[in-house]
């Protein structure tokens, strides 16, 4: 096994445990029957999971699927490849991945383009899965 310590590290550099820390840092990070709540409150939930993991555990009902490699563009009120419902930045955003790691790092993200209020759900889909809150199976799902 190689040491995670093997390769030097430049002076600039941050790991990703520290951009992790510092993304959430910024965030009020929602539990998922906060999130529930939000989302019947009127936020949009966004899920940035790609097809395979959709197809494999579920997804969310009524949650806007925007997969992580884009997810910027469709978000910032200024691109021209935002989404027709981007129409400002006081838009609540709940953005959910699989675990809840790269939805923290995502909505940091949406909050350095502007949207304050943008979060995620603390523990992903699959804690709102164990929550029992409701999901929707699609085809391949099992």
């Amino acid at each position: 096994m190689v040491s995670a310590t093997a390769v030097p590290v430049p002076a600039h550099s941050r790991g990703i445990d520290e951009i992790l820390a510092q993304a959430r840092s910024r965030l009020r990070r929602l539990s998922p029957p906060d999130a529930f709540r939000a989302q019947s409150g009127g936020a949009v939930i966004v899920d940035i999971r790609p097809a395979a993991q959709r197809a494999e555990s579920g997804e969310i009902p009524d949650a806007l699927v925007v997969e992580r490699n884009v997810l910027e563009w469709r978000f910032d009120p200024r691109s021209a490849a935002r989404l027709p419902s981007v129409t400002g930045y006081d838009l609540d955003v709940v953005v959910v991945c699989q675990e809840g790691y790269t939805s923290s790092l995502a909505a940091a993200s949406l909050q350095d383009l502007g949207l304050s209020r943008a979060t995620d759900v603390d523990g992903g889909y699959l804690a709102w899965y164990r929550a029992g809150l409701p999901v929707k199976h699609v085809e391949g799902s099992s």
